[in-house]
């Protein structure tokens, strides 16, 4: 398989799999939101996609950017930002 070189294609990829991550950890967000321990509570399903990015995007191109990162706090948290924490 060839590296994704593209900075579009990238950040596609970076949000597909936290629009994943969204979907189908739903309970384990809203916990860990209203517990404010929300990368805590999804520890392995977040490495699982930063590795899934990594291995998929072009070393030189994941090392420069945040495209998974952005995506995670843009689909994951800013999605659900009407949950009510104590951060917010």
């Amino acid at each position: 398989m060839a590296w994704i070189t593209s900075h579009e294609k990238a950040a596609r990829l970076a949000r597909a799999i936290a629009s994943d991550i969204s979907l189908y950890n739903e309970a384990a967000i809203i916990r860990g939101i209203t517990a404010d321990n929300l990368f805590e509570a999804l520890t392995d399903e977040l490495q699982e996609g930063r590795d899934l990015y990594k291995s998929r995007v072009a070393p030189e191109l994941e090392a420069t950017t945040n495209y998974f990162e952005r995506a995670v706090v843009d689909i994951v948290l800013g999605s659900h930002g009407g949950i009510a924490s104590s951060i917010w």
